[in-house]
């Protein structure tokens, strides 16, 4: 008999952005966790809902500081731009999914990420939180502030902070493999 936690579909959201080790993250989550987000066709069951969060600061933050544009101002090329680079971002992180066979639905919001991401965890109800971390120093954290570090102490769920791989271990795996 399974139990009621083996049932629940596990509400997954990833955040991403244009990062190397946010495209690791999510090669991370498919690796670990796609027992309990991908569907089991042998037993029928569904498996858990991935979604791909991907959030656009406000246009301010693209405008030159000489010139200001309200919202509704901002040149098309700015917001085609911003769009085109989305759909490149959405691409790359659902063939990673495919790859890994697990579906996943994509949403983009716009606001400060960090306020944005923990709203859409308490309003999507999500179980879990899978977010790439850049690896900035303690000096780079406390003057730029750190989105996994905010979400770690406000997301209404638990959160897996993915941290980048070790150089080491990066360069030791290449240099292994380009000597086969």
């Amino acid at each position: 008999m399974e139990s009621e936690v083996e049932r629940k579909k596990l509400r997954v959201l990833v955040a991403v952005d244009e990062s190397e080790n946010s495209f690791y993250a999510i090669e991370w989550a498919m690796d670990h966790l796609r027992d309990v987000i991908s569907a089991e066709p042998d037993t029928g069951r569904a498996g858990g809902l991935l979604t791909l969060l991907h959030v656009h600061p406000p246009y301010a933050h693209y405008v030159y500081p000489a010139a200001v544009f309200a919202a509704t101002s901002v040149p098309e090329s700015v917001k085609k731009e911003r769009e085109e680079r989305t759909a490149a971002l959405f691409t790359r992180a659902l063939q990673i999914c495919r790859g890994k066979m697990v579906k996943a639905e994509t949403l983009v919001l716009e606001g400060d990420p960090k306020d944005v991401i923990c709203q859409a965890v308490e309003q999507m109800h999500v179980d879990l939180l899978v977010i790439g971390n850049r690896g900035l120093g303690m000096i780079k954290r406390a003057f730029l502030g750190s989105v996994s570090d905010y979400c770690a102490h406000h997301a209404k769920c638990p959160i897996l902070i993915v941290k980048p791989p070790r150089e080491s271990s990066t360069s030791t795996a290449t240099a292994t493999a380009s000597s086969k």
